[in-house]
């Protein structure tokens, strides 16, 4: 059996019977309502294909743009966390060199008070003195070694000190007093 020559033959009964149709009913114009309607089911149903689609592109570019609102917001805690550790690196680079600075000068004062003391001791056996200047140099001597042992102690105050504190490194000024007493009073000594 030849299938070709059979769907020859359906297709050419089809043809027959619609030509048989056209000739019962003469063409009738369709009317605008059905082709409205027509044309409106076909859009309505690309409507709604344009709508879901439509959804579906916003749901994504929202999604889209939260994810990058979310990573902008991490990156920007980041940044906070990391402007708030170099401050704080900053801030304890800055107590370093001061206790550096004051414990230079507290080295400084109890250098010059040793120098002054080992001095005074020299103007004693140099210099001929009486009792008095004997007693002055004697006072100067406990305000040099006072000084001495002071700027020591504050040394290892300083050096006690946690490094996280904030606060000013201040030593006192005891030391200081304490060797220009101690120096003024060899001095004076030397005038006696």
């Amino acid at each position: 059996m030849n299938f070709a020559n059979l769907f020859r033959a359906y297709d050419a009964v089809m043809a027959l019977r619609d030509a048989a149709r056209k000739f019962k009913n003469p063409a009738v114009p369709s009317s605008p309502e059905t082709s409205l309607s027509q044309t409106t089911a076909a859009q309505g149903l690309a409507g709604q294909l344009e709508t879901r689609l439509t959804n579906v592109v916003v749901a994504a570019l929202k999604e889209a743009f939260d994810r990058d609102h979310a990573r902008l917001e991490l990156e920007r805690a980041q940044i906070e966390e990391q402007r708030r550790r170099a401050e704080e690196a900053l801030r304890m680079e800055l107590r370093r060199h001061a206790i550096d600075r004051e414990l230079a000068r507290l080295r400084l004062l109890a250098g010059t008070a040793l120098v002054g003391w080992i001095a005074s001791i020299v103007v004693l056996f140099v210099h001929p003195s009486d009792v008095a200047s004997r007693v002055v140099l004697g006072v100067g001597w406990l305000f040099l070694l006072g000084s001495l042992g002071a700027a020591f102690t504050a040394q290892g105050r300083v050096n006690m000190q946690p490094s996280d504190r904030t606060e000013r490194v201040d030593t006192g000024a005891l030391p200081l007093w304490l060797m220009i007493a101690g120096l003024a009073a060899t001095a004076i000594s030397l005038l006696m």
